[in-house]
């Protein structure tokens, strides 16, 4: 039997770990995949680069859309990234009857509904393992390996930027932008680290991962969306306190009412595995009604772990290009027209716990108040610390760091309370609010 015959554009960090597993691992996937696997056609603006990396093994052309052309090209390997030239390019592909794989989260989570529809017309694949997450191989694990169960929930760190800070922020007690420009020195962070630290990378992943788990289409647009630019090292350090670590989630929950989709940093107990993930590592928690929790760990970025997951994808094409369409895994686990319609459910109608940090002014009275609020709204408190306010932040005077931790409430009534209780004058700052997670 041939060869499956691949065209990759782009052929940077992940293209040319791609190409290097592929050589050196060419007869373990060939005895695997019950053929093998030849890049034969790359396409890069900078050829220099590419025929330095592939040397004589495959004809490089500036030009994607000659190898989309190609009649000697089976799969196209979309490693470009963004949602511009690369949406057209896979569309391009799809249309000329080419199976697709990439490593691109953004336009999956923004535009997989276009994206596989078009797949499902023309019958061919699309897949995307190493769009989440990296070398951990949580598509196929949500798509296949808990195929029986009704997932309850997904909770990831699944951008390892935003985690090497908040590990360094920890362990250092340093706030954000100074760690920030750290993480950019050590290549941790890019130069413009904006869809990382606003959450926006990890949304992305969280969106397509809840598609997979609970059968609804991508909706990103739908996702709620918060970043770690606002963390400070004292909320960092008072978590500890209290027994918790803030990581950076993304999470996906069935409710009977819809589906929540949000990513936010999150207090996580000290005691579940996840929130001693440390440095760029990534880790996947997923809840099943028969399984019960799972968890995956491992690095989420870097040349040869995400190249393991795109080969890992042209292993899957080898063995099922003969099959008919109609037998192939669907690329969101469910069947197209069995897609749930359960919407996502805005920000406000979701129930979880929280985190509270006041500064306010160290008078008789004051707690009684907040609480009193809290209490207006049906707010439950679980715990309350107090400190004097230069105990972390160094700032003297008659102030004082209250912190609450509440019970499960809907967020909108913890906003109606939120508002009334910075508008007393004994609130002398912003409050700080984090949503808690228990991971049960």
């Amino acid at each position: 039997m041939r060869p499956v015959r691949v065209g990759l554009l782009g052929i940077g960090t992940v293209g040319g770990g791609t190409f290097t597993v592929l050589q050196r691992n060419q007869e373990e996937i060939r005895r695997r995949a019950g053929r093998g696997i030849e890049i034969t056609m790359v396409a890069d603006l900078n050829t220099e680069r590419a025929k330095a990396v592939v040397g004589d093994a495959a004809k490089v052309v500036a030009d994607a859309r000659e190898v989309i052309a190609s009649p000697d090209v089976d799969v196209v390997v979309e490693l470009i990234g963004g949602y511009g030239i690369a949406k057209a390019l896979v569309l391009e592909a799809i249309a000329a009857g080419k199976h697709v794989v990439t490593a691109n989260k953004a336009l999956l989570a923004v535009h997989g509904t276009e994206i596989f529809a078009a797949a499902r017309e023309k019958g061919v694949m699309v897949a995307f393992e190493a769009a989440v997450a990296g070398g951990i191989p949580i598509i196929k694990a949500l798509r296949e390996g808990l195929t029986a169960n009704q997932i309850q929930w997904v909770a990831g760190i699944i951008n390892g930027t935003t985690n090497f800070i908040l590990s360094e922020m920890r362990d250092k007690g340093l706030d954000f932008d100074v760690v920030l420009k750290e993480a950019q020195r050590l290549g941790y962070a890019e130069a413009d680290p904006t869809f990382d630290i606003e959450g926006v990378d990890a949304a992305h992943k969280a969106t397509i991962m809840s598609a997979i788990a609970f059968g609804v289409p991508v909706q990103f647009d739908k996702a709620h969306v918060e970043g770690i630019t606002k963390l400070s090292a004292t909320d960092i350090k008072y978590a500890e306190q209290l027994g918790y670590r803030i990581k950076l989630l993304g999470i996906a929950r069935r409710q009977a009412e819809g589906i929540e989709l949000r990513t936010h940093p999150t207090l996580v107990p000290m005691r579940r595995l996840i929130a001693n993930v440390e440095g760029a590592m990534n880790a996947v928690m997923v809840q099943g009604d028969a399984v019960g929790t799972t968890m995956y760990y491992g690095k989420g970025a870097g040349s040869e772990p995400t190249a393991s997951a795109v080969v890992a994808d042209l292993v899957d094409i080898a063995r099922q290009v003969q099959a008919p369409a109609a037998s192939r895994v669907p690329a969101l686990a469910f069947q197209p027209d069995a897609l749930s319609s359960l919407p996502i459910l805005p920000i406000e109608q979701v129930v979880t716990s929280f985190y509270l940090r006041l500064r306010v002014a160290d008078q008789t009275g004051v707690l009684a108040r907040i609480t009193s609020i809290l209490a207006e709204q049906g707010i439950s408190i679980d715990a309350v610390l107090q400190r004097e306010a230069d105990e972390v932040s160094g700032e003297g005077g008659n102030q004082t760091d209250l912190i609450i931790l509440t019970h499960d409430t809907k967020e909108g009534a913890m906003n109606t309370a939120l508002a009334a209780m910075q508008s007393l004058p004994t609130v002398l700052a912003p409050i700080v609010k984090l949503r808690k997670e228990e991971l049960a």
